[in-house]
């Protein structure tokens, strides 16, 4: 009996392997198995309560990210992460082939104030990019602001910048640590000396001038209270006016609701220095109000020209009182309209560029010309018009990719776009109105041949029958055998468009010999309007059914299979990659959820989280409430389940998505997980959502990631002349 006994039991086992192995009935994935003994995470007995439904919240004192046992918790995760990472032969080798491939010039897009030029420049390896100024476009540039001289280690960064009319003063901001805080200052263009002009506690604000340069528009918040920088909710935005040479407490307030909380504003001064305009937005809706004042007329009021969250509508331009937007009132895909704000009824609105085919992304208005940029089927054309609406020229772009840019003043003659593609590094061009034709300003030199990748544009079903647009890239001469390593990647909401960009990190993972796949989600933007409310809220799910539907198809195709499958994306795509995760785990190989939303039932609790409910819906909301619970990432892991490897990435001082959501998540993962493969989390110090990351950090973190792949697909490449096969660490 004993001996029959142990036969079953050992026959269970073997099952129990290949169950958490398996590609289905009769294969297996084939990749190691770990053995790893994951830092101990206590268990409370928090319970909350949602529509009568009690919901388990276990690891909720991993939210204290400063607490003794959280810090304890996030060192031991550290350490078996990066003991784990340092044994892969192969992450010292793509670590310096990233590094060399990193290390070359780039240029943003020049803006012109007054009779300057400002643009930035990284030479290479510079943790920032350095502001520019230079007096003509054959003229010496020189150094108006090195972020690098804030911080030793690059984590101060330069976030967004403003030029008075005349050129002669710069308004930056800067975060420190990556955080969504930012602090302003003013600079002197002329001697390059700061004045003595601070203000702090803004956040998701520019700056705009007023023409006298006097003083400029901000917003901000109220200081939040100590402890509580990077959690606290952020309500309550207001719109100030600094005036130079002042101290911050005395800037004026220009706007503000006291009686709705989860406003935002948006303040900037018209082209041509009569009017404040103000775009008021509630959370990351892409339906926002515009209001207005008149300047120079201190009796003037502000004025409430679109005062319903309805449509989308943009400021373009104005003549007189003639305002141009880009709206999607009664056009999903985007149209231009003229209001007169002396007769401001719909029914007197005049239509200048009707809704395309295409869907309207951006529109800039310069040399009296509008220049409209539209995406069709996920990349960019460019069409200019009369600012009557007559079509003038397409814009000749050099291939299939990306533009923007195309900055400028009605009276402009020339402006400045940048193109990229998967294999076309993002290069700037000079583009002349007269003319209409386009001349490089800077072609970065990056050392690979591009003419060695191919990229290809397919279309696939999703589960309800929807057609999604999907971007293949990889060496030429990939052979279709069912085995190539390949990184689907995604997004898919906040009306987000993923179109074809150049990274180094992804060329490096096609150098090495994998696939690099994106399609085109619901959520995103698109196709526009219809497009991503097909992926928000109660539809939510389509979201993760198009991811799963494209990872389906490249197995169909036979690029690769389950087992040399990951999947990768960050924020809202980590959101996507651990949804993904939880419902098809066998369809994946491995997984990297980077800074995700992972709590969907908690998220609108934290900073600027109350402002996704538009997205997400909120679960306050009883039949939003099912549908967040019924996919929210921590609350459908289940023990004893065959997850794929994972390694999570997220940031201690990550103040958009909070870092509790990874370490939440990570610490079910590592219960629940059955299989024998490594379930890690990385936690970056000194960093936040990923804006403003120093290159240095960004490298390592890229080495990482493939090195990881590397490991857990079994993957044996070749980089830099040197083997490099998978071991176990």
């Amino acid at each position: 009996m004993r001996e029959k006994t142990f036969i079953t039991t050992l026959l269970v086992l073997l099952l129990l392997v290949q169950g958490c192995g398996s590609d289905g009935p009769g294969g297996f994935r084939g990749v190691d198995r770990y053995i790893i003994i994951y830092p101990e995470a206590k268990k409370s007995d928090t319970v909350d309560e949602y529509h009568g439904v009690k919901v388990a919240d276990p690891y909720r004192w991993l939210e204290d990210e400063d607490s003794d046992d959280t810090r304890a918790w996030i060192e031991a995760q550290n350490r078996i992460t990066s003991a784990f990472l340092e044994k892969i032969p192969a992450r010292d080798s793509i670590r310096k082939r990233l590094t060399d491939l990193w290390n070359y010039e780039r240029s943003g897009i020049p803006t012109r104030k007054g009779n300057r030029y400002f643009f930035t420049k990284n030479d290479g390896l510079q943790n920032q990019s350095v502001l520019y100024t230079m007096d003509s476009l054959d003229g010496t540039p020189r150094v108006l602001l090195d972020p690098n001289k804030f911080s030793t280690d690059g984590t101060i960064s330069l976030g967004a910048t403003a030029v008075s009319e005349d050129g002669k003063l710069l308004a930056y901001s800067t975060s420190t640590g990556g955080s969504d805080w930012r602090e302003w200052r003013v600079r002197n263009v002329d001697t390059g000396k700061d004045l003595k002009d601070h203000i702090r506690w803004s956040k998701f604000s520019d700056a705009s001038w007023t023409h006298d340069g006097k003083g400029f528009y901000y917003s901000r918040y109220d200081a939040p209270r100590k402890g509580e920088e990077l959690q606290s909710s952020n309500y309550y935005q207001k719109l100030y006016y600094h005036q130079i040479g002042t101290p911050q407490a005395e800037d004026v307030v220009v706007y503000r609701d006291p009686d709705n909380k989860e406003l935002g504003f948006g303040g900037f001064v018209t082209d041509d220095g009569k009017y404040l305009g103000i775009h008021v937005r509630k959370g990351t809706a892409q339906e926002n109000m515009f209001y207005y004042k008149q300047l120079g007329d201190p009796r003037a009021r502000v004025v409430k020209l679109i005062d319903k969250f309805e449509a989308s509508f943009e400021f373009l331009d104005n003549d007189g009182p003639i305002f141009w937007f880009k709206t999607s009132k009664d056009a999903p895909l985007n149209r231009v309209v003229a209001i007169d704000i002396r007769n401001p009824d719909p029914g007197h609105w005049k239509e200048i560029i009707p809704e395309a085919e295409e869907t309207l992304r951006g529109i800039s208005v310069v040399g009296n010309r509008f220049i409209a940029r539209y995406l069709k089927d996920a990349y960019t054309k460019v069409k200019m018009f009369k600012l009557d609406g007559t079509f003038v020229q397409d814009v000749l772009l050099p291939g299939i990719g990306s533009a923007g840019g195309f900055p400028g003043k009605r009276k402009d003659m020339e402006t400045f776009y940048v193109f990229s593609s998967f294999t076309v590094p993002a290069t700037v061009y000079h583009f002349d109105l007269k003319t209409g034709k386009s001349t490089p300003f800077h072609i970065p030199e990056v050392k690979f041949h591009p003419y060695d990748y191919r990229t290809t544009q397919v279309f696939y079903t999703s589960k309800d029958g929807t057609r999604v647009p999907m971007f293949i890239t990889h060496k030429k001469g990939l052979e279709l055998n069912g085995n190539n390593p390949t990184v689907l990647y995604g997004y898919g909401g906040f009306n987000v468009s993923l179109t074809p960009g150049f990274s180094v990190s992804k060329l490096v993972w096609m150098e090495m010999g994998g696939v690099f796949a994106q399609p085109s989600l619901r959520g995103g933007g698109e196709y526009g309007k219809k497009w991503h409310e097909a992926g928000t809220r109660l539809q939510k799910q389509n979201v993760f059914d198009d991811f799963i539907a494209a990872a389906e198809w490249l197995i169909h195709k036979n690029y690769t299979n389950p087992s040399k499958l990951a999947i990768f994306g960050g924020s809202n795509g980590g959101l996507l990659v651990g949804a993904c995760m939880i419902q098809r785990p066998e369809l994946f190989g491995a997984c990297l959820p980077a800074v995700g939303v992972m709590d969907m039932l908690r998220f609108h609790k934290f900073t600027i989280g109350h402002a996704w409910t538009s997205d997400y819906g909120s679960p306050e909301d009883l039949e939003e409430f099912k549908a967040l619970h019924a996919y929210s990432p921590l609350h459908n892991l289940e023990p004893g389940t065959c997850y794929p490897a994972t390694l999570v990435t997220t940031a201690d001082h990550d103040d958009r998505v909070v870092p509790a959501h990874s370490f939440k998540f990570t610490a079910r993962l590592q219960a629940c997980q059955a299989d024998e493969v490594p379930v890690l989390i990385r936690i970056e110090t000194k960093a936040g959502h990923g804006a403003g990351k120093p290159t240095s950090k960004r490298i390592e973190e890229a080495a990482d990631r493939w090195a990881f792949l590397v490991q857990v697909l079994g993957m044996t490449v070749k980089m830099s002349g040197t083997p490099a096969p998978p071991s176990t660490p």
